[in-house]
């Protein structure tokens, strides 16, 4: 098991947040799975009946999309779950077909709506902190693009730098690879998303990715919440 904890910024910076993960070890990556694309496409099903007739209005009315939404507008951007679950329900489109544990926590996100990055344990580099951004901070997004970060935003690094936040995605150091074996999901939950969505997230995840890799091991699945002060 891989050590992470938050730093007592992140705990001041962010009241009523939490941090999901889950970290897997013994995955098979590599091969196509029929039942996790059965799994894709009863899931753009259910989206579809659930949110029939669904406006961005009444997305945004729903309280973890909201609460999402809250916390990107202060990045000036747009949740992009929501923009996923649109594309789903409003333009008929299909789930994505990437690597099966980058798909298996997709379908996931579109059910909870939680944010969930997904990293290759072998490429991150302890110690392993979930942290708030800086003046000054920046990460390499997953195009090879350097990026500042604007202060205050939800990350994590490790002991080469930002590994991922919430408003610019992950780096390009550590992302899920064909090769990937030993895997670690963390979900970021702003202010008003609850606990048992979050833990919903992460069971979810690893119930997809026991259609195709069914011997996988839990090294752990945890939440870090902010303390109380």
């Amino acid at each position: 098991m891989i050590p992470i904890s938050a730093t007592t910024e992140w705990h001041h910076a962010h009241p009523s947040g939490i941090i999901g993960l889950l970290e897997l070890s013994s995955v098979e990556n590599t091969n196509a799975s029929s039942a996790l694309d059965e799994r894709k496409r009863s899931t753009e099903a259910d989206l579809r009946q659930r949110y029939q007739n669904f406006t961005r209005q009444d997305f945004l009315a729903l309280p973890v999309m909201s609460a999402y939404e809250k916390y990107y507008k202060r990045f000036d951007k747009t949740y992009h779950v929501l923009l996923q679950v649109e594309s789903i329900v409003l333009k008929g489109k299909n789930l994505p077909n990437v690597l099966p544990l980058v798909d298996a926590n997709f379908i996931a996100e579109v059910e909870t709506f939680v944010l969930t990055a997904g990293h290759d344990v072998a490429k991150l580099s302890e110690p392993i902190f979930i942290d708030v951004s800086r003046e000054g901070d920046q990460m390499t997004q997953m195009n090879g693009v350097p990026k500042v970060i604007r202060a205050g935003d939800m990350i994590m690094k490790d002991a080469d730098g930002i590994s991922c936040s919430i408003s610019y995605g992950q780096d390009n150091r550590s992302p899920i690879s064909a090769t990937t074996s030993h895997v670690l999901y963390v979900a970021y939950a702003p202010a008003g998303v609850p606990a048992d969505q979050v833990d919903a997230q992460l069971q979810k995840i690893e119930e997809n990715i026991r259609l195709f890799s069914p011997n996988v091991m839990v090294e752990q699945h945890n939440l870090l919440k902010v303390e109380s002060h």
